[in-house]
């Protein structure tokens, strides 16, 4: 009787029909399979880029993680970060105008402001540093007058416009380079140099007409740096 029933069992499963009972009222219950659980893959930064991250964070800047992308031919945004805040020895220093930049460059940036710029400030000017103003950083554009990439087009690079103290004076590069007071002019040359001793590039206004607004920091000094 067993071997009957098994064997009606199996026609029955061969044949496609279903054994699910039916439900009460004669309507069927048709059997659903359970939707999958996708989970896609996690994006996870690379063991520098981490490592980048975390002393960004331990020297006291504030920042978010941006999602890389690839925003046309020769343009990117890989391993950056959009900074808020630095830190001086004494205080926090914002940030104005600035966009994406690239986390090891986000380092170097952060150490000049507070060894190299703040310092220079207090010893020089007789103030510390409240603000660094920008002329922005990612841009996805061409070296002007060549048809080759700036490092802006991949969030290697930074403008740097000028500086406000905390007294309220603001020392700017198009203002104060030339037209400055003595320890003004001093401050900015100063800046500069330290700027040459940590980034792979420094222009400034002695460089071209282009510059004379600003100072352009590029990339991280592994070697000899080209200043002007």
């Amino acid at each position: 009787m067993k071997r009957a029933f098994s064997i009606a069992l199996l026609a029955l499963l061969a044949s496609g029909c279903s054994v699910v009972p039916e439900a009460r009222g004669g309507q069927t219950r048709t059997a659903v399979a359970p939707t999958p659980r996708f989970q896609p893959a996690p994006v996870t930064a690379s063991l520098p880029t981490r490592q980048c991250l975390t002393d960004l964070g331990q020297a006291g800047v504030h920042f978010t993680t941006l999602p890389d992308s690839y925003t046309g031919q020769g343009c990117s945004l890989v391993g950056t970060v959009q900074m808020t805040s630095l830190q001086s020895d004494f205080a926090s220093l914002s940030l104005a105008n600035i966009g994406p930049v690239q986390c090891e460059l986000s380092n170097t940036f952060a150490n000049w402001a507070r060894y190299g710029v703040d310092r220079a400030a207090r010893q020089i000017l007789g103030s510390p540093v409240r603000s660094i103003e920008t002329m922005g950083s990612y841009n996805c554009r061409n070296v002007a007058g060549s048809s080759r990439r700036s490092a802006h087009a991949t969030a290697g690079a930074i403008d740097v416009a000028g500086f406000v103290l905390e007294d309220g004076r603001r020392i700017s590069v198009a203002g104060d380079w030339h037209a400055g007071t003595a320890a003004e002019r001093e401050f900015l040359r100063t800046v500069q140099r330290s700027a040459c001793k940590r980034f792979d590039t420094v222009l400034g206004p002695d460089y071209n007409e282009a510059h004379r607004d600003h100072f352009h920091v590029e990339g991280v000094i592994d070697g000899s740096s080209f200043c002007r």
